[in-house]
């Protein structure tokens, strides 16, 4: 637990002063607790983060001697401290709330991300009356290159504004909306926190790099959602850097979030915009049980979906917006992560409807070894780029990941059932047919 808690905050007792969603709880030390299909990684020190590192080089090394296209999933909580994916989530969230403050008090509540639009005129006074810059200094962050000539300031250049500004020594400052007053979130980093966070950053190099050089797709995980605001802006900073020919990383959005469309949205316009390949991987999500009672017990707002149905409305959602992006530009890609055949249906409907060919190898499916086969060889032999998810490592750990994954999914027996007959129909066909071994 004390790797989620800085030294200048066990010094000071600074922790208080964090919101309740990004600091570190006892009785959440333990990230497995109520987490049945994923594994959690936990930071012991620097040799293990490298460690992990070089697992996830075999793996990509592995990919690439099986298959000409393959993908590897990786986990930023196995490359450094979670210290830091916490403090760089809060400040990012501080940052986006603060926006929408601004967008509220120009009246424009309720609109989606992308169609607010602040006058620059008011957001100048309003940096002025915080202290950020005075209205001379942020005068040229306003014109020519920096954001449109327009005269309003959306969501993307709101966050290129906040880029330019957040170098380390600034990054943790974050405006306080009761005060008004621009505060710092942490008083300092020590010099060994400083490299640890450096660490982090340059192991993700390592792996974005040797993806690039072995033809493999990296995919970035989804985690809690106290770290994932930082996780995505990392994966968004290796997608700039590597994506410029081709999509290469990855990054995942979890459609149980009630903010999981806002945050596709935005990430595809800042594509469109600079000119790389957008490239996903749609999970419907892997913690709800440990975050609704985290959130309940800790007293934060519910970050997930209220009901299963307005996660599945959130899927099809951003898939859609997705796929919309694909026909428009040909420079997205999507992995659809899903065991459930109406997903997958209506993925191929929308293909369909939309004329993304299957080889055109823009739009991918996915589902674990082992599970909802009855899905995944129709589609590969109808020609459609398809990938089992294979979990690898030591057996007594796989295992139980396996089983846990076997109970969470709700319709799980129905699908096996459902496997078995079809298995069945398919051998008394070939009795019938005389060609029990041959699927001719």
């Amino acid at each position: 637990l004390s790797s989620c808690t800085s030294a200048a905050e066990k010094e000071m007792g600074g922790a208080e002063q964090r919101e309740k969603q990004y600091r570190a709880h006892r009785g959440f030390g333990d990230r497995r607790g109520g987490v049945v299909s994923a594994r959690t990684y936990f930071y012991a020190d620097e040799a293990k983060c490298d460690q992990h590192m070089e697992t996830f080089l075999r793996c990509i090394d592995a990919s690439s001697g099986s298959s000409e296209n393959g993908f590897s999933a990786i986990k930023l909580t196995a490359l450094g401290r979670p210290q830091f994916l916490l403090q760089f989530s809060e400040v990012l969230v501080k940052w986006r709330r603060f926006f929408h403050q601004m967008a509220a008090e120009q009246g424009q509540a309720g609109r989606a991300a992308l169609e607010m639009k602040l006058e620059a005129e008011k957001l100048q006074e309003a940096l002025a009356k915080l202290g950020i810059a005075t209205k001379a200094e942020s005068q040229h962050w306003f014109t020519g290159e920096n954001l449109g000539m327009s005269g309003t300031v959306d969501l993307l250049d709101w966050n290129s504004l906040i880029d330019s500004r957040t170098k380390l020594s600034k990054l943790l400052l974050v405006p306080n909306m009761q005060t008004g007053q621009l505060e710092p979130l942490l008083s300092h980093f020590t010099e060994e926190e400083d490299l640890q966070m450096k660490r982090m950053l340059q192991r993700m190099d390592v792996l974005a790099k040797r993806a690039t050089e072995k033809g493999v797709r990296l995919m970035v995980d989804a985690e809690q959602s106290y770290f994932q605001p930082a996780i995505s802006r990392l994966t968004l900073e290796m997608q700039r850097r590597f994506n410029r020919d081709q999509a290469i990383i990855f990054n995942t959005y979890q459609c149980y979030l009630k903010e999981a469309y806002d945050n596709v949205t935005v990430d595809v316009e800042l594509s469109r915009r600079e000119g790389w390949h957008f490239g996903t991987k749609l999970v419907r999500g892997a913690y709800m049980e440990q975050e609704r009672e985290r959130a309940a017990q800790i007293g934060y707002e519910d970050p997930i979906n209220p009901t299963y149905e307005k996660t599945n409305e959130m899927y099809h959602r951003c898939l859609d917006y997705i796929l919309e992006e694909i026909k428009h530009s040909r420079k997205a890609n999507v992995m659809v992560a899903s065991h459930n055949e109406d997903t997958v249906k209506f993925t191929l409907r929308r293909m369909m409807e939309l004329g993304i060919h299957p080889s055109e190898k823009k739009v991918y499916f996915g589902q674990l070894l082992g599970m909802c086969d009855q899905i995944t060889f129709p589609l590969g032999q109808a020609g459609f780029p398809v990938y089992k998810y294979v979990p690898y490592g030591p057996v007594n750990e796989v295992l139980p990941y396996l089983s846990r994954r076997a109970q969470e999914n709700r319709g799980f027996m129905q699908r096996a059932n459902r496997e078995r007959d079809l298995l069945w129909k398919e051998v008394k066909r070939r009795l019938l047919a005389g060609s029990l071994f041959s699927p001719n």
